[in-house]
């Protein structure tokens, strides 16, 4: 299963590689050969790239789970940064059920996503009406990006793990923890969106 709002992408390398297939087959060129083998290789890493495998979320109404596979790089001020490397799954997942109140997009740069400035990049910010106050998911481009996909609207009611949107290429993800969580994760470590607890009410068991 490849990500929403990935098939151009995915289109333009098939394309180009059936293109360049018949230009291979019907001249015998050795060059229009190995042309014809970086483009297959291209299409596969888009593939590759945009994949949305399926994921398992246990609800949990005083838990919050990660909203982006990669690694914690920062946590500060009741905001915890996960940069989402090249390699990551780049689908995005909301982190507590509750309701969208609004969504603002930005311009701005394309920093690196690790980089403290790239708070100055172009970004989505994602605010959430949830039993515990309101959070915010802030989707950060990165240095290759120029797109960030959302898939939710003003007023719409989300469910925890389910696909909030996407950032293409590598980037970062923010979210805000409210006073009611403690923070369970720390700097360095590797999560998964939609199954990695990273803040929960003490005393509460997941599932809860």
């Amino acid at each position: 299963m490849v990500a929403r709002g990935s098939f151009s992408w995915i289109a333009a390398a098939v394309t180009i590689t059936a293109a360049v297939a018949i230009i291979a087959y019907t001249t015998q060129m050795s060059a229009a050969k190995y042309a014809t083998a970086s483009s297959l290789s291209a299409t596969a890493f888009f593939l590759w790239f945009f994949r949305d495998p399926k994921r398992r979320t246990r609800i949990c109404n005083n838990c919050l789970i990660a909203p982006a596979d990669g690694r914690i790089i920062d946590i500060r001020n009741r905001k915890i940064c996960i940069f989402m490397n090249i390699h990551n799954v780049h689908v995005n997942r909301v982190p507590i059920s509750g309701r969208v109140v609004n969504i603002e997009y930005k311009k701005g740069g394309y920093l690196p996503a690790f980089c403290k400035d790239s708070e100055r990049n172009e970004r989505c910010e994602i605010t959430l009406e949830t039993p515990h106050g309101e959070i915010t998911v802030t989707q950060i481009a990165g240095t290759l990006v120029r797109r960030i996909v959302s898939y939710v609207q003003i007023d719409d009611k989300v469910i925890q793990g389910q696909k909030i949107g996407m950032i293409k290429f590598g980037s970062r993800v923010d979210v805000t923890v409210p006073e009611s969580l403690t923070i369970t994760c720390k700097k360095g470590d590797r999560v998964i969106a939609g199954e990695t607890v990273i803040a929960k009410m003490q005393g509460v068991n997941r599932g809860n």
